[in-house]
């Protein structure tokens, strides 16, 4: 049995409304791109609080713990972010550029602290190779002369401006040293980075923080981690910064 005929004869589409359906393709497409442009950035490439600078109150302290973690914030802060990164790890350069001015004016303002947990995994990536433990000792050298807005503003430089690329050339100790007096930081404090005395120290601080960080995650350490009061700061949020400061 052959199929029934249709009385129905679909009528011409016209060209408008071919022209009009176009249009509509077109900023579909524009839209559908945008969106997975957007979403590749993450919504977090631009700057905060751009032009605010490193923490600079000279009320903010600065100091090293005997485990080697760098405090920074003033007195009786009541809370704290931990910041796990490596010298050369881009991820936490990026960071700091994007967030590093945002922190520090919460940190200015005694609403935050930061506890710096600098690790070492990349050294091999340095053309040194040992360059990430050479910039935790230089920060390390910075933090114990004890001035806040001197260590704030070399943290700055080292994982900004002065950041080397990962698989490339690095900075030497003397380099370090003039990065630290550029911040502000002392002839004895220069000395201590020139000097190299403290590359023992930093390793195995660098070792505790990176074994810190792993069981933290409960998995592969990973930089840059952030935490407040024990969990993991979902950095994805744009606002993350003025969240934790609530």
């Amino acid at each position: 049995m052959s199929n029934p005929t249709s009385k129905h004869t679909p009528r011409p589409v016209s060209s408008k409304t071919t022209y009009a359906l176009a249009g509509v393709a077109v900023v579909v497409i524009v839209l559908i791109v945008f969106a997975v442009f957007q979403w590749n950035r993450g919504g977090g490439d631009a700057v905060r609080n751009d032009g605010y600078g490193s923490a600079h109150d000279p009320a903010v302290e600065v100091a090293l713990d005997s485990d080697g973690a760098i405090v920074l914030g003033k007195p009786k802060v009541a809370k704290t972010l931990d910041i796990y990164e490596d010298p050369l790890c881009p991820a936490c350069g990026q960071m700091e550029k994007v967030n590093g001015q945002e922190i520090a004016q919460q940190v200015d303002e005694g609403k935050l602290a930061v506890r710096y947990r600098l690790v070492n995994f990349l050294d091999s990536r340095s053309g040194s190779k040992d360059y990430s433990t050479r910039a935790v000792a230089a920060n390390e050298c910075v933090a114990q002369d004890g001035n806040g807005p001197v260590y704030a503003k070399f943290h700055e430089l080292l994982f900004t401006t002065k950041q080397p690329s990962e698989g490339g050339s690095d900075h030497d100790n003397k380099e370090l040293a003039a990065f630290a007096k550029e911040a502000g930081a002392s002839d004895s404090v220069a000395k201590c980075i020139t000097s190299g005395d403290r590359a023992d120290t930093a390793r195995a601080h660098a070792a505790a923080a990176l074994k810190a960080l792993g069981d933290a995650l409960n998995g592969p350490a990973a930089t840059p981690s952030v935490f407040l009061d024990g969990k993991k700061v979902d950095r994805g949020n744009a606002d993350w910064v003025l969240s934790a400061a609530k």
